[in-house]
């Protein structure tokens, strides 16, 4: 694996922890349910895009913080991550 692929692939790592760590920590400051209950109140109201949208506003920090420290490629996969957080919520809002 050459060093850019394997840069691009951390940042794809890194944002979805950021987006999973940012869900998370909103249904914990945010909500008096537990995390299940939260998640299952959230599919039968339809409203799970709407938390993963808000749980990946923690990528704006990764994507700002990668090109802060000029590591272009790293942003790059956070910005990947992004996008396939972006089709998650459209298949939540479709389907």
């Amino acid at each position: 694996m050459n060093h850019r692929k394997k840069e691009v692939l951390i940042g794809v790592l890194v944002g979805l922890i950021a987006n999973t760590f940012g869900t998370l920590l909103y249904i914990m400051l945010f909500s008096d349910l537990s995390i299940v209950e939260t998640y299952n109140a959230a599919v039968e109201q339809g409203h799970v895009g709407s938390i993963l949208a808000l749980g990946a506003i923690l990528n704006l920090v990764a994507f700002f913080g990668f090109l802060r420290i000029k590591r272009d490629f790293r942003a790059r996969g956070v910005m990947i991550a992004t996008i396939f957080t972006a089709l998650v919520i459209l298949y939540y809002k479709v389907f």
